[in-house]
């Protein structure tokens, strides 16, 4: 379907396993739109549709190096065998002779969690929505035989019209691996969503342990903070295993009924989702998916991509310059088409931030790396990208940086800046001192002069 794909980007580090989309609205724009440690995500047309997606591009040297290749085989063949309307839809896999691209629905409106730490606590009505969309992707996956087993508001994706999608099934589990007892045995996850169960090590059924998860996030939707959360981490085991949380006052009597009966400890006697699906508050509103699933999933490709079949591979094509970039799509990546927000010099909660230079790529590039080596950054460069990485830890390991330059016109530049690995205060805290490094650099208009007098 998508062999026809022409892979129009450079590759340089290989970054993460997450699909995070920085912008609202979809562009013909080929940056990155997500990095982490194993991939990175670009942006990519079908050449003959051209039609959008997200490009997920994994290093074969670094997952046998790391000997994730099983994990991430298992996240593709998963992502195959689940067609709805809630979760971010697999096209198909291909591989290079040093790489793996897989060709992912490209979904625009962000995470869920960027839309609870910008706006805050929701609305029953709308925070019910979101909800209703979650547990209808999670039963469709559990009758497949598929438990995520990471749900989180950061792996719930928006669509350009406000619809959930369930993304990042690298932690997701197949019944095949269900042991003898009938139960999971592999504890994952990340701690403030885990289930009681998961953290035992007795073993645990998939299904109710993905239901407590949905538990914690509608908490999270209708409270605006976590039920379960602490720095030591025995003692946030021992409030979730004790199920040991407090209500806020806003949080409705029904809405607090099905949340404890889904945060039940015990999972023998905790709800099922055909129960919440009876449940007076979940069923207000409630529209149940329409969706049409055509054909089976075919995992051809999948099997000849990790044994190296030569059909599956494609060829890449590197960019010497920087990536162009016409007024259209600069004006599509800002909310609005409001350009200020696109070039605001510090973008409050934002993992990326941009600003705009008239001086010439190459010079750019050293003046960051001038500013970023005094700061205890090491600096990595390929072509027109840079990576920026922390010597010292912060709060959530070494703070990794990506930058970007991009030509807008002949004489003009916009500058990515994003949030590769770490703390998001403190990439904040490191854009701040690293613009102000950069004030030769970054372009002022007259407006910005006058304010600075």
């Amino acid at each position: 379907m998508f062999g026809c794909l022409v892979i129009l980007v450079n590759y340089c580090w290989i970054c993460s396993l997450q699909l995070k989309v920085s912008f609202s609205t979809g562009t013909d724009w080929d940056g990155t739109i997500g990095e982490g440690t194993f991939a990175k995500v670009k942006f990519a047309r079908n050449s003959e549709t051209q039609q959008p997606v997200a490009l997920k591009i994994l290093d074969k040297a670094k997952i046998l190096k790391h000997k994730i290749a099983e994990q991430i085989k298992r996240e593709v063949a998963t992502m195959k065998l689940i067609k709805h309307p809630n979760v971010v839809r697999l096209y198909e896999v291909m591989a290079s002779k040093t790489k793996i691209f897989i060709v992912l629905e490209f979904v625009t409106g962000g995470e869920l969690f960027d839309k609870i730490v910008n706006h805050g606590r929701m609305r029953e009505d709308e925070a019910r929505k979101y909800f209703q969309q979650l547990i209808n992707a999670v039963d469709y996956c559990h009758s497949r035989g598929v438990y995520h087993r990471d749900l989180k508001p950061e792996n719930l994706l928006l669509d350009a019209s406000g619809n959930l999608k369930v993304s990042d099934f690298g932690l997701s589990a197949l019944s095949q691996q269900v042991k003898d007892d009938g139960l999971l045995h592999t504890t994952c996850g990340t701690p403030n969503y885990v289930a009681p169960e998961v953290l035992n090590d007795h073993g645990y059924d998939g299904a109710t342990a993905d239901l407590w998860s949905c538990g914690v996030i509608l908490f999270v939707l209708l409270a605006g903070y976590l039920p379960f959360d602490d720095s030591n981490l025995m003692n946030l085991y021992n409030k979730i295993s004790s199920a040991e949380f407090t209500y806020p006052p806003w949080i409705s009597f029904n809405a607090r009924k099905l949340i404890t009966q889904i945060l039940n400890p015990n999972p023998t006697t905790r709800i099922t989702i055909p129960e919440i699906l009876e449940d007076e508050w979940f069923k207000k509103d409630y529209k149940p998916p329409v969706f049409d699933e055509k054909e089976d999933a075919n995992l051809d490709d999948v099997e000849a991509v990790f044994k190296g079949s030569e059909e599956y591979l494609v060829t890449e094509k590197k960019e010497e310059q920087p990536a162009t970039m016409n007024a259209f799509e600069l004006i599509s990546m800002s909310k609005g088409l409001n350009l200020g927000n696109l070039f605001e010099g510090e973008q409050e909660f934002k993992r990326e931030t941009r600003f705009t230079s008239r001086s010439p790529a190459n010079e750019i590039i050293n003046k960051i790396e001038e500013a970023a080596k005094p700061l205890g950054f090491d600096v990595h460069k390929k072509n027109y990208k840079m990576r920026l990485e922390n010597i010292k830890a912060g709060r959530k390991g070494n703070l990794n940086v990506a930058t970007e330059v991009f030509q807008v016109a002949p004489s003009l530049h916009m500058v990515e800046v994003r949030k590769a690995k770490g703390d998001t205060l403190e990439f904040h805290k490191f854009y701040k001192n690293l613009s102000t490094s950069l004030e030769d650099v970054i372009w002022k208009t007259e407006e910005d002069m006058q304010e600075m007098k």
